[in-house]
């Protein structure tokens, strides 16, 4: 048998993006029937969806309200579609906290998270970046958490093994941010304007949250174009 195709996936997302833990979830299962087929790097780009959200965050029906014009009718149905299709992914958009009512689903304010989840990928590579942006869509669609709250993001970033002090001097260093930016434009130039997007191999643009036979048939394309390339 071949050694696998080592491939690398950019992912374009925001931690406040439903579709986006579930195209995780979908390319997960894809990864997983092609096992020895590829290897796939995974590392996560920044992409605000609303990068002018004030510091108090927005209540999320009134946000999707205000921005889509979606009335509480069909806003619930659009979260039921979007449950089952998280619960084929094999991911949950559920709150699993023990408060008793619920918090209120909330938008915050991301440009931290995406500064920490850079600084992540510089410090201790795909592997831990990708542990911290779980941890992020955890804290935020099954914990309700304030992320738009520095503490709270130095205590997940503490909690997949990133240093405290360490993560804290980088969301306060220009440069970090300065990248975050510059990889935003990167991608408005790819012309991508919704997330997720998925770039592989730096050539090969995947549009939104596909189903995971979509994924193999792309990554299968992607290993025969790169074989013959070759």
């Amino acid at each position: 048998m071949s050694a696998p195709e080592k491939l690398t996936i950019d992912i374009y997302s925001d931690v406040m993006c439903p579709w986006c833990l579930i195209g995780y979830g979908q390319l997960q299962q894809a990864l997983g029937k092609l096992d020895g087929e590829v290897e796939a790097q995974i590392r996560w780009r920044p992409f605000e969806l609303n990068p002018d959200m004030p510091s108090e965050g927005e209540e999320q029906e009134a946000h999707l309200k205000r921005k889509y014009g979606r009335s509480a009718e069909e806003g619930a149905a659009v979260r039921g579609q979007m449950k089952a299709i998280a619960e084929e992914a094999g991911v949950s958009l559920v709150y699993q906290g023990d408060q008793n009512p619920a918090p209120p689903a909330m938008m915050w304010n991301t440009r931290e998270c995406h500064c920490l989840l850079a600084f992540a990928l510089e410090e201790a590579g795909p592997q831990v970046q990708t542990a911290l942006k779980l941890a992020l869509f955890k804290a935020h669609f099954h914990e309700r958490r304030d992320l738009s709250d520095r503490e709270v993001l130095l205590e997940i970033a503490a909690g997949v093994g990133l240093h405290k002090l360490a993560a804290k001097a980088a969301l306060d260093d220009p440069e970090i941010n300065a990248r975050v930016e510059a990889e935003e434009r990167q991608a408005w130039e790819h012309n991508i304007s919704g997330v997720p997007a998925m770039i592989i191999n730096g050539k090969f643009m995947v549009p939104g949250a596909q189903g995971p036979d979509t994924y193999v048939n792309v990554l299968r394309r992607v290993v025969e174009k790169s074989r013959t390339a070759a």
